[in-house]
């Protein structure tokens, strides 16, 4: 297993994902298939673990803000970050 921080190879573990050894290319298709469970919870796991601009980069913007009531849950330390993201954006207009 390759940890890596640079997110361009596919085929290394991301290093926010060293308790779950998945593939960026894996990762990448859990994140977009049917099983909403394990995408929820790695939706939750990206926005937690990784930097901010990792997170929006893997996960869109509008997913997160749709997903967000049930993701809240799962961000830890990372919640009161999220809810003032998410809070501000909304109070601009950036999204409903």
């Amino acid at each position: 297993m390759r940890l890596a921080t640079d997110l361009t190879d596919g085929s290394a573990v991301p290093y926010f994902l060293w308790d779950e050894p998945l593939s960026l290319d894996e990762l990448r298709r859990r994140l977009t298939g049917d099983d909403d469970r394990e995408r929820v919870r790695l939706v939750a796991k990206v926005m937690r673990e990784a930097r901010f601009d990792e997170a929006v980069g893997l996960v869109p913007v509008a997913e997160i803000v749709a997903d967000y009531p049930r993701l809240r849950r799962n961000l830890g330390r990372r919640l009161a970050f999220w809810d003032f993201l998410i809070a501000e954006w909304r109070s601009l207009g950036l999204v409903p």
